[in-house]
C-alpha cells in the first residue's frame, strides 16, 4: 500500500486542530495583533487548518516543509535554553522574555505540535512533489508582504534580520531578496529530498 492510499484523516485531529484554532487565532489578535498572522509559521497553522478539513496532500505537504526542520530548530534551541540558559541557534529568545506576558509566550507552543499533525497528514495522504514549488511561493508572497506591510520592530519573518536581530551587512532591498533565497533552500529543500527518498524505501 502507497502512502496515498492509506486512508482519510480522522476526525478527532480535525476537530481538535479546530479547537485549538478558535482559541489560537483570536489570542494572537487580541494578545499581539493580526500582523503577526504573516509569521510563515503562523500562516501555516491556517492553512494547515484548511488541508485538513479538505484533505488535501498539497496543503499539507506544504505545511511539512513549513514546520518540520522549523519546528524541530525552534524545540531544540527552546529546549536547550530551558535546560541551561543557552541558545545553541537563536530565534526563542521571546519566549524566556519575562516582560513579555506568560500567556503570549504560551502561545507559541504550537511550534512542537505542528510537525506532528502535517508529518501524520503525509503519512496518511501522501507526498505531493509540487509542494517545494507552492511552499516557495508563499514563503516569498509572506516575506514581501511582511517587509511591505508590517512594523518593522516587529521583524515578522526576519525581513529586518535574522533571529530576531537587525542587520546591516547589507542593503534593504539586497537582504530581502537574499532571505527569499535562503528560506527555501535551507529549510524547506531537505525536508523536500528526504520525503520523497522515505517515499521511494516504502513497500
Amino acid at each position: 500500500m502507497s502512502l496515498g492510499e492509506r486512508g482519510r484523516l480522522p476526525t478527532w485531529l480535525k476537530l481538535a486542530f479546530t479547537l485549538w484554532m478558535l482559541f489560537w487565532a483570536p489570542s494572537v489578535a487580541l494578545r499581539i495583533g493580526v500582523q503577526n498572522y504573516l509569521w510563515l509559521c503562523n500562516l501555516a497553522n491556517f492553512l494547515l487548518l484548511v488541508g485538513l478539513w479538505a484533505e488535501s496532500r498539497r496543503l499539507i505537504s506544504m505545511q511539512w516543509l513549513a514546520s518540520a526542520l522549523v519546528g524541530s530548530l525552534w524545540a531544540l534551541d527552546a529546549g536547550v535554553a530551558w535546560a541551561s540558559g543557552w541558545h545553541p541557534i537563536g530565534g526563542t529568545e521571546y519566549m524566556f522574555d519575562a516582560s513579555i506576558p506568560l500567556s503570549v509566550r504560551l502561545l507559541s507552543l504550537y511550534h512542537l505540535v505542528l510537525p506532528l499533525v502535517a508529518g501524520f497528514g503525509v503519512a496518511r495522504l501522501g507526498y505531493d512533489g509540487a509542494a517545494l514549488a507552492w511552499q516557495t511561493a508563499l514563503t516569498w508572497a509572506a516575506i514581501l508582504a511582511a517587509w511591505a506591510l508590517t512594523d518593522p520592530a516587529r521583524n515578522v519573518n526576519w525581513v529586518e534580520g535574522p533571529f530576531g536581530a537587525s542587520q546591516a551587512w547589507l542593503p534593504d532591498g539586497l537582504y530581502v531578496i537574499t532571505l527569499m533565497l535562503i528560506w527555501p533552500l535551507v529549510l524547506y529543500l531537505p525536508v523536500h529530498l528526504a520525503t520523497l527518498a522515505l517515499m521511494r524505501r516504502q513497500p
